[in-house]
């Protein structure tokens, strides 16, 4: 992923001109548009599938040092420590009842120091982002929607305003699975000023990466705070990504949501069980019309190798594992993993780090599903010098020879590269047929 712009002025011009081309696929001309804010999927590791809310700065610097060297060199750049940091007492996958957040005095989330002791004496998250930037990654960080819960009973000021928390705080506006916040009231004098502050606090840390969460669901009801955000972000003039979670995102709000953030996600959490994995094909197909330069449907983290605090392998079978990698690659979507970067494995370091497989995901055009028959799922792509990418799917129980007529792609006859297997094959005429294993998919260039 290419260092980030600093000119936002420019990047948001730029993005406002591109959600004018409406429901359009990728397309040659659009990869020849001038840099946005996120010109390609973002690629990353987000702690939240092998450390839930548990994660500390010495494990968060170890992890960050293991991907500048591992992952780095093949694009993942984005490292993001996901929810509940500003939590003394985070210790699992559960919330706590009565959270009692690390705050400054304007009701702001701090890192707690007992789990990130530099960032003792309003230093927040500045020395680790320091340290992560030196490494040649972007620094990302989990937001939950709205204003602490402590700091509306507190009734604390709003940064730089005459109101309170109380004044801007819409109680009747909670998430169903977060006891962390309230909403906050749009249309409230000093509204807009609290997330200003916030957004503020966090670009002079340098953080380049929000994943806001409480966000996309239901989206109408939050539309005015992803504004908000939006305006935020702008006004700090540093070149922060705005990513929505959790989904799913309404496809009819397309239009809006790529104005006002890069990523948004279009399911709820994505975990390791093959229903879920298999349920995103008809989620991608859906958003396929909508993704553009700058704006990338999400489907969510990649639930490999080492997960759930350790406890725990990926569920995902070798065959399922490669159709996730093929999936997320040829529908354009964020690469982010979410397993333990400690425990890599060489297996999981072949998926993730396979250079011929993340150029789909970064530098394809006219992506497009094909829908060919029952227990058979396909996608095409086209490669910068017109080669094409085909991906077969095979969603059935048991291993199928799956075959696509070339004349689908205005080819009679094709050299085949396998992309998995790193293996130039035979030529084919008519039609390619290949032996897919049951819930794998095979991922070949055809030139």
């Amino acid at each position: 992923m290419p260092r980030f712009s600093t000119d936002r002025r420019s990047l948001l011009a730029g993005l406002t001109a591109l959600s004018a081309l409406g429901a359009m696929a990728t397309t040659t001309a659009e990869a020849k548009t001038p840099a946005v804010l996120a010109p390609k999927p973002p690629m990353g590791w987000n702690s939240w599938n092998s450390f839930a809310t548990t994660i500390n700065e010495d494990q968060a610097l170890e992890t960050a040092r293991i991907m500048a060297d591992k992952l780095k060199p093949h694009g993942y750049t984005v490292f993001t420590i996901d929810i509940q940091w500003y939590e003394p007492g985070a210790n699992s996958y559960a919330y706590a009842e009565k959270p009692v957040p690390t705050m400054d005095g304007y009701g702001r989330l701090l890192p707690a120091p007992n789990r990130f002791p530099s960032s003792a004496g309003g230093k927040g998250f500045k020395p680790i982002a320091d340290q992560v930037h030196a490494l040649g990654l972007t620094f990302g960080i989990h937001l939950m929607r709205g204003i602490p819960r402590l700091a509306v009973e507190q009734n604390l000021p709003v940064f730089g305003t005459s109101v309170h928390a109380r004044d801007i705080a819409n109680i009747e506006s909670i998430c169903p699975w977060n006891p962390d916040m309230y909403g906050v009231d749009m249309s409230k004098p000093g509204a807009q000023a609290y997330y200003d502050s916030v957004f503020a606090l966090y670009a002079s840390w340098g953080v380049d990466f929000i994943k806001m969460d409480d966000m996309s669901r239901p989206y109408d009801a939050h539309a005015p705070e992803i504004e908000g955000a939006h305006k935020a972000i702008v006004k700090t003039g540093r070149p922060i990504l705005l990513s929505l979670s959790p989904g799913e995102t309404p496809v009819a709000r397309a239009g809006h949501v790529r104005k006002y953030a890069q990523m948004w996600r279009i399911s709820d959490d994505f975990w390791d069980e093959w229903p879920l994995l298999e349920s995103q094909f008809t989620r991608l197909e859906n958003w396929n019309e909508h993704r553009t330069i700058g704006g990338w449907p999400d489907a969510d983290m990649l639930p490999l190798g080492r997960l759930a605090l350790g406890n725990r392998d990926t569920k995902f079978t070798p065959a399922e594992q490669t159709t996730l990698m093929t999936l997320w690659s040829i529908a354009r979507s964020p690469l982010i993993m979410g397993g333990d970067l400690r425990h890599l494995d060489h297996p999981t370091l072949a998926l993730l780090n396979n250079d011929e497989v993340i150029a789909i995901n970064q530098d394809s055009h006219d992506n497009q599903p094909h829908f060919l028959g029952d227990g058979k799922r396909v996608w095409t792509a086209k490669a910068a010098n017109g080669d094409t990418y085909l991906a077969l799917f095979n969603t059935a129980d048991k291993t199928a020879d799956l075959t696509f007529d070339l004349s689908v792609i205005g080819l009679k006859t094709a050299k085949v590269r396998d992309l998995w297997a790193k293996a130039d094959l035979a030529p084919v005429s008519g039609r390619l047929i290949a032996s897919v294993p049951s819930h794998g998919a095979a991922l070949f260039r055809l030139s």
